[in-house]
């Protein structure tokens, strides 16, 4: 125990006084948490014992992690992000996963079995570090935001199956379609017991919680849901992390997710933080010394073909510059491949000394991932301009006072759009596809401009404060969503309108305090009705 708490103390100090010199210079957090983690790993030998317990500890920072992405995807949202998930998803591990297999049987004489767990686990990105650092410069919902997330969150599915090929490959006892039978078993079992009790019972069980007034009651309820979900997950085979995304999607559904969310962002980044510590600790420096010119070409290869595989594959179906963008995001290789490593180590699918060389690689990638996040916008302008056009006029935007603004420009923003122009209207288009707005541009339309509204930092320069109404017109609920929020957030007397689709929406956007929400559906209907009752037979 005194060992524990003299782990904890060293690795709280380092981390502390590095993160304040990091901050200065504009590092991420990440990179101090690592270092530390490599720093007491090396001047301090800890017992085996104290970085297990570390390790556990360190675990349940992605699974807050991946709570609190599940709370902002719910079962709804997941059916609108299926081509991200399934499609892109599905090709990057698939294609990934086949190369790397590839190169690993032919170029450096692995065994079949050895190559392809090992291809698949480096076609894995880090979901613990992209998508804090996404969350951070609040580009989760950006273009190249939603593809990246996607692509992660079948990444983290398909950490099942590979889990599930080492056991396969290394089995001498069962067969491989009982394996398979029992995983499907267990899937299914899983997800219907959390559906259920997502569906039936949770509502009601915090419904309870609340009666009884207590903020503690009410956070130790929340852990609960959390910890229980990730530990029946986990019973059945499956990661922490799984069970606790599938809560958060379940707890989105209620009225509590905000409440949710904000209580267990603390919790998050702490674990988060030992998470990372945990990594660096993984890092040998012996090795490094020895393998150093294996380890830098290793790291070079995988980044650079994940991330030109990443691209060429994405540019098909959406524009360069968000496939090149997401491409830079993923392009590194993540936590759960370190798992795989120590399984197929343990299991004897990898020696000693490739596992080392390959914790080390993966490690490294992790560490470059944040500094490429950090400065995305600039890394992809050196590769892929924008056009000039767009960049020289937005500054124009912040001189518009008693304007209407038109958030979205698809077929109502267009309608929209012409009544203002034959009323002689003073309005502004923001609308996020690039290539409608260079389409527009070309056209002679000079009130559009290329930027996300969805971003409080967009309405803040084209001045709603001082608009004389801002129209919500896009059909994507998580984007419409962000955009309310953010419209609520610069007071009660913007004079606020937003395109809804039924009566659940209409409510929530209802209580984000938007002045005018209009239902399309009930107006639909109103207007068939009285196109009914005007019929001669009611007359």
């Amino acid at each position: 125990m005194e060992n524990i708490l003299m782990v904890l103390i060293i690795t709280i100090a380092i981390a502390t006084v590095l993160n304040v010199v990091l901050k200065k210079f504009d590092i991420p957090t990440v990179i101090g948490y690592v270092l530390s983690g490599f720093a007491i790993s090396s001047f301090y030998h800890f017992a085996e014992d104290s970085r297990e317990v570390l390790s556990h500890l360190a675990e349940f920072g992605i699974v807050f992690l991946m709570f609190t992405i599940g709370l902002e995807f719910s079962v709804k949202h997941l059916k609108h992000m299926k081509r991200e998930v399934f499609l892109f998803g599905s090709l990057q591990v698939m294609l990934s996963g086949m190369l790397f297999s590839t190169i690993g049987y032919l170029a450096f004489g692995l065994e079949a079995k050895s190559a392809i767990v090992t291809g698949f686990a480096l076609s894995l990105s880090s979901t613990a570090i992209v998508l804090k650092i996404l969350n951070e410069n609040n580009e989760i919902h950006a273009g190249y935001g939603r593809a990246t997330v996607g692509i992660l969150i079948f990444q983290d599915l398909a950490v099942i199956p590979i889990l599930l090929m080492v056991s396969i490959f290394t089995s001498h006892s069962e067969s491989i379609g009982t394996l398979l039978l029992n995983t499907l078993e267990s899937a299914i079992l899983v997800f219907i017991i959390l559906f259920v009790v997502g569906k039936y019972f949770l509502e009601r069980f915090f419904d309870l919680i609340m009666e009884t007034g207590s903020e503690e009651i009410f956070l130790v309820s929340v852990l609960l849901g959390v910890l229980s979900a990730s530990v029946l997950a986990e019973v059945f085979g499956f990661s922490y992390s799984l069970g606790a995304f599938i809560a958060g999607m379940m707890l989105s559904e209620t009225k509590y997710r905000y409440r949710i969310e904000a209580d267990l962002v603390p919790f998050r980044d702490i674990l988060l933080g030992v998470f990372f510590v945990s990594i660096g600790m993984l890092i040998d420096w012996h090795a490094i010394v020895t393998y150093w010119d294996i380890i830098l070409g290793l790291l070079v290869g995988i980044m650079l073909l994940k991330g030109m595989l990443l691209y060429g594959m994405l540019q098909f179906f959406i524009q360069k510059r968000t496939a090149l963008k997401t491409a830079l995001a993923l392009f590194e290789v993540g936590e759960f491949a370190l798992a795989i490593f120590a399984l197929a180590n343990t299991r004897g699918l990898l020696d000693a000394e490739l596992n080392q060389i390959l914790i080390i690689t993966v490690v490294l990638s992790m560490i470059i991932t944040p500094f490429v996040l950090k400065n995305i916008k600039k890394i992809a302008d050196t590769f892929m301009h924008e056009p000039e056009n767009l960049r020289e006029r937005a500054i124009v935007g912040a001189s518009y006072q008693d304007h209407i603004i038109v958030c979205g420009y698809g077929p109502l923003g267009q309608r929209l759009v012409k009544t203002f122009k034959e009323r002689n209207l003073l309005y502004v288009i923001l609308e996020h596809d690039v290539k409608v707005v260079d389409d527009l541009i070309a056209g002679g339309e000079e009130a559009i401009f290329f930027a996300n509204a969805a971003q409080k930092m967009v309405l803040e320069h084209f001045n709603v404060s001082r608009c004389a109404a801002i129209i919500v017109t896009i059909d994507n609920e998580i984007q419409k969503q962000l955009i309310c929020e953010n419209i609520a957030s610069f007071g009660s007397h913007i004079n606020s309108i937003v395109k809804v689709m039924n009566n659940a929406e209409e409510e929530m956007i209802s209580g984000l305090g938007i002045k005018h929400v209009v239902n399309a559906r009930n107006i639909v209907a109103d207007i068939m009705a009285q196109e009914v009752l005007s019929c001669e037979l009611y007359q």
